[in-house]
């Protein structure tokens, strides 16, 4: 217990806080633009990402994992706090907590390794599309002074890095934020700022409960809304375990992230916050700044807080251009390059898989669209490209006598191939059905396997299967019909 807590804590302690601040200063500006999203004050998206990130930090199966208030969670709440209201809202939010934590003891995390590679590459690329398309209100139709100052801190996030030990030991998008912030003020530069984008609460949160009717009405209306975030947030958060997975080197507890995901949600519904998930764009600026451990997540709840109630007047002054550069280096950082140079190597289902995910993300701005339709697609194509290596042999024996032998997997997509496969019409005293290299998956292969066995009885011909395995056995003893005595005489009368 020792050592798991020094490792997942204080690992890194200097590189874990200096990355904390910076997320911080980088989640303002969203979780104010989330709450404008979902249609509520500003303080709630603020509020929420402040008690996520603090919460999670203790709860969660991925160190060094930001969540806080997102956009995708935000895009599902807008009909619901329009039609009802904000206090439906938090009551949705502590449901959808409950829902989450269910999902973690029911080890629904697991189901991740059901993901293909290529559905995850394409919800990478789709959320760094995403980022910097959000980053584009800033950039259009601005004085020039903006562009000047997001090209700058580009310039000082790339170039940073290389002066010999302090680009090491101070994050490069610090950096940037600080001097762009000092720069407007020094020469009293009008652009926007973090000021623009709303008012900043100038009170800790304090604890309540959703002012609701405890009645099943109050249950009907927020339940649907609570399974959407509930999913989509889980969604999200596992598939950005994956992404820090890859970065660190490292693996994550998926079913704990889950019961951490609902444990964080339930209490930021009760100190006024929306519920959140794991952020992608967050998470890659932490890594990126050097965050590993749960320091680094605690810090930036803690750093947001003392922000946004205590230097507010200060945190006005940030200009959006400078944030701006830091996302657009955090897209440039999350898009896998690698996935278009190797568009030409890569087999064609898995180009098509990784590029409708993209597709349908970006087109409907919902990750669990278009995570479910690479989900299927990849399914598809898994299906169809087993259903072709499923071979028949056929080897004369005796005379009148005719061996089959079945090598690989008789499933709904091989049962076509498998029933064409034999000769019906062949006259013949006996036949041998080999399936020692065989096996059968569902009962669509079950049925198949009925069809062939009938058919060549109804032609006179004796049936034999041998080498059947375990498996294949029990699922073909239970839904089999071949020999069932009293269901043939049925199927062979023409019942």
């Amino acid at each position: 217990m020792r050592q798991t807590i020094q490792k997942e804590w204080f690992s890194n302690p200097r590189s874990d806080l200096l990355a904390g601040l910076v997320v911080a200063l980088a989640l303002i500006p969203e979780a104010i633009a989330f709450s404008i999203i979902a249609g509520v004050d500003p303080k709630v998206g603020l509020y929420a990402s402040f008690t996520i990130a603090v919460m999670i930090a203790f709860t969660g199966g991925r160190p060094g994992m930001i969540s806080a208030a997102t956009g995708s969670m935000a895009l599902l709440m807008v009909t619901l706090v329009k039609e009802h209201g904000l206090q439906y809202l938090l009551a949705a939010t502590l449901l959808t907590g409950v829902l989450q934590i269910l999902a973690g003891y029911l080890r629904l995390g697991n189901l991740m390794r059901f993901i293909s590679r290529a559905v995850v590459t394409g919800f990478v690329n789709a959320l760094a599309i995403l980022i910097f398309m959000a980053q584009l209100p800033e950039l259009w139709n601005m004085p020039w002074a903006v562009y000047a100052m997001t090209a700058g801190g580009l310039a000082i996030i790339y170039l940073f890095p290389r002066i010999p030990f302090v680009g090491k030991v101070i994050p490069s998008p610090l950096v940037t934020i600080v001097s762009m912030t000092a720069a407007a003020m020094a020469f009293g530069i009008e652009i926007n700022t973090v000021g623009d984008m709303g008012k900043l609460p100038d009170t800790l949160p304090v604890f309540l409960l959703p002012e609701v009717p405890l009645n099943f009405e109050t249950l009907s209306i927020i339940f649907p809304y609570s399974v959407g975030l509930a999913i989509v947030g889980l969604l999200e958060t596992m598939l950005t375990s994956t992404i820090v997975d890859d970065l660190t080197d490292t693996s994550s507890d998926r079913n704990r992230e889950c019961r951490g995901q609902g444990i964080a949600n339930i209490g930021a519904g009760l100190l006024g916050g929306m519920a959140g998930c794991a952020m992608i764009g967050q998470s890659v600026i932490n890594v990126k700044s050097g965050g590993r451990g749960r320091l680094s997540t605690l810090s930036a709840g803690i750093f947001l807080l003392v922000f946004i109630v205590f230097l507010g007047d200060l945190l006005k002054q940030i200009p959006m251009a400078a944030l701006v550069a830091v996302m657009i280096m955090v897209s440039i950082g999350t898009f896998s390059w690698d996935s278009l140079r190797k568009l030409g190597s890569y087999p064609l289902s898995t180009n098509i898989v990784m590029l409708s995910t993209v597709a349908v993300v970006v087109f409907t701005h919902n990750l669990a669209i278009g995570v479910l339709v690479g989900v299927l697609l990849a399914t598809l194509f898994f299906a169809n490209k087993v259903g072709h290596f499923m071979v028949v042999k056929n080897e004369a024996g005796a005379e009148g006598v005719r061996t089959y032998r079945v090598v690989g997997q008789v499933f709904f997509a091989s049962t076509e191939k498998f029933t064409a496969a034999f000769d019906f019409r062949e006259a013949l005293d006996r036949v041998q059905i080999d399936l020692s290299e065989a096996h059968f998956w569902d009962i669509s292969a079950v049925t198949a396997l009925d069809k062939v066995v009938i058919k060549f009885r109804r032609e006179g011909t004796k049936v034999e299967l041998i080498g059947m395995n375990e498996a294949s056995a029990t699922i073909v003893d239970r839904f089999g019909l071949h020999d069932k005595p009293a269901e043939i005489e049925k199927i062979m009368a023409g019942h």
